[in-house]
């Protein structure tokens, strides 16, 4: 048998390797559009920057260092010049899809940054393995800007796994749902009616406001916002807005809350405040053809008659009054139950005797 030749024991040396083989190598140099490894193959390995990552333009010198070790797959045992092309991206894409396949098996809650915005949803990567997440599953409410996901961590369930078709849906919405239904639970177990809360304000619209109460929103209806006339809740809260509020009622899962707290109740010492005779100012809030309504305090209104307002005739408030005008006046007559009081600006003017009979008939046509 003849002897071998030291170029073929230096061939007889080295591995052998095939297309689609996984191989592991040290990297020996990096350059910024790719990187070299010795694979102990009698070829050096290339990895070109488009076969380590989708990331375009990234400079590979930042991410890869002399030394590293590092699994890739064969494309090609001789590109051409002689070099074995090789692939880390798709590699670690089968190796996410793997792991991808048991997390959709076991429901398993994965977390990943936002890689992309996409028309219609977000795109999310695990180990080189893209999972696409529909608008209509990135959260429980309708979003209209999805790009405030960019670059942000999420957590998401795999709901459908479909490699072949690269459709590999992800759901965060559901979680968000099971999240919202412990704390909604947690929150009725608790709550009772009558307790003090603090919570933020959600959302306002024309007849209330919706707060979170960590767990459930609660209506503030505009009519329980204040003692006094709230015309526009918008332009008493904004959405985020810290408020307190008390539990006025729970019915199945529905709260309404109230701000009217009792001891803010400004008819709780209305009867020595708004005592017949006593002369009060107030500000004009509404007219109507019969009498205007003053405001006294935030939730005390009382009417002026129009035949109270002056010794002259008056056709209608309107006439001598306006919205707003500061007026002070006389009580002629104060009634707790049906929380109605008459005014009289007359009766600063002539004697009392005069106005007290008329005024105690017109105050039933508040």
């Amino acid at each position: 048998m003849s002897e071998m030749s030291f170029e073929q024991m230096l061939e007889e040396s080295f591995k052998t390797i095939r297309n689609g083989e996984v191989v592991e190598g040290t990297v020996i140099d990096v350059k910024p559009d790719e990187i070299i490894l010795n694979i102990g193959y009698k070829s050096d390995g290339i990895i070109t920057r488009n076969e380590y990552t989708n990331e375009p333009n990234v400079d590979l010198t930042t991410m890869i260092s002399v030394g590293d070790t590092m699994e890739a797959k064969v494309l090609k045992v001789n590109d051409g010049e002689g070099q074995v092309m090789l692939t880390y991206k798709r590699l670690a894409a089968e190796k996410g899809s793997k792991r991808l396949e048991e997390a959709f098996n076991a429901q398993e809650v994965l977390t990943a940054k936002v890689a992309q915005v996409l028309e219609g949803g977000l795109g999310v990567v695990i180990d080189e393995a893209r999972i696409f997440i529909p608008a209509s599953l990135v959260s429980d409410t309708y979003e209209k800007d999805l790009g405030k996901y960019k670059d942000q961590e999420i957590e998401f369930v795999i709901t459908e796994f479909n490699p072949r078709r690269r459709r590999i849906i992800g759901d965060r919405k559901q979680l968000l749902l099971a999240k919202k239904a412990e704390l909604q639970k947690a929150l009725f177990e608790r709550i009772n009616i009558g307790d003090v809360l603090e919570g933020s304000v959600k959302n306002v619209t024309d007849f209330g406001a919706f707060i979170d109460l960590g767990g459930a929103d609660g209506l503030l209806h505009i009519s329980e916002m204040s003692w006094g006339r709230v015309e526009n809740p918008r332009k008493v809260f904004k959405v985020g807005e810290v408020v307190r509020v008390f539990i006025k009622d729970i019915h199945d899962n529905k709260i309404a809350l109230s701000m009217k707290f009792e001891d803010e109740n400004p008819w709780k010492d209305a009867a020595s405040k708004y005592a017949v005779g006593n002369i009060v100012e107030g500000v004009v809030a509404r007219m109507t053809d019969f009498g205007a309504f003053v405001e006294l305090a935030p939730g005390v209104d009382a009417l002026l008659h129009v035949s109270q307002i002056s010794k002259e005739h008056v056709e209608k408030p309107a006439d001598v009054l306006s919205i707003g005008q500061e007026i002070e006046a006389k009580i002629v007559d104060f009634n707790e139950d049906d929380k109605k009081i008459s005014l009289s600006m007359k009766a600063l003017l002539v004697p009392s005797g005069d106005v007290q009979e008329d005024a105690a008939e017109e105050s039933v046509e508040e």
